[in-house]
């Protein structure tokens, strides 16, 4: 059990999120959450969630500033909040692309940047971020978060390099098709999702607790040895 660490994890309200936010929880974890949206009643007493907008660099250091006021040091970041456009990229606006990398790559800089001085003072800690197998083998229309995933990539990479003298691990999940609000859109037809499941060899779509098994692993001491390393749960969809 974890009964003195603490995590923080962005995109907290749904999907992979809140499920990271549950199981943290239930293994002994203190969670400070961070959602864009309300996060309902239900968040763990010994917690502390906080709804602000990663995107937005002033709404980060308020962030911080009230994780700091929670409790001085930090264990673990999982860097899990994203948006996604799914649109041709020549119909893409400068707008949605900016506003895509700032979600899902520039609050990734400025988390871990704000995180790591904390995860000093703990002697060290674990930095998880959630990319998509899109870094790897993506589809049409959905350039942008394409880019933003696969830019995630090597950020982990680098930053493992970086940190590793001060025992501060960094690791990549990419988790495949999972039922979550992002994906809630291909449930609109039957032969849609049928045809989203049947892109995933092993026979079904994952859930949330598919990937939140390996954050907490991540987030261990267990993977003490495990730095800069992309981990693929997808069902087997990139082995296609």
């Amino acid at each position: 059990m974890h009964q003195d660490r603490v995590v923080l994890i962005t995109g907290a309200g749904g999907g992979i999120g809140r499920a990271s936010v549950h199981h943290f929880a239930a293994k002994g974890w203190r969670v400070v959450g961070v959602d864009r949206a309300e996060f309902g009643d239900d968040f763990p007493q010994n917690g502390y969630f906080i709804q602000a907008d990663i995107s937005n660099p002033e709404s980060t250091e308020q962030i911080f500033e009230q994780a700091r006021a929670f409790h001085p040091t930090l264990d673990a970041l999982v860097n899990n909040a994203a948006v996604q456009v799914a649109k041709p990229l020549v119909d893409t606006t400068v707008e949605e692309w900016d506003a895509v990398m700032a979600s899902n790559l520039r609050s990734v800089f400025l988390f871990v940047k704000l995180a790591h001085p904390l995860m000093k003072a703990a002697g060290g800690g674990a930095i998880i971020n959630v990319s998509s197998v899109h870094a790897i083998q993506t589809s049409a229309n959905i350039a942008a978060y394409a880019a933003s995933k696969g830019g995630l990539l090597a950020l982990t990479r680098a930053m493992a390099m970086a940190y590793a003298r001060h025992k501060v691990r960094v690791n990549a999940i990419c988790p495949g098709g999972v039922e979550t609000p992002m994906t809630a859109h291909f449930k609109t037809e039957a032969a849609q999702w049928q045809q989203y499941i049947d892109s995933h060899p092993i026979g079904r779509v994952g859930t949330p607790e598919d990937i939140v098994h390996l954050a907490v692993y991540l987030a261990s001491d267990e993977s003490s040895w495990v730095t800069g390393s992309i981990f693929t749960i997808d069902g087997g969809r990139t082995a296609m």
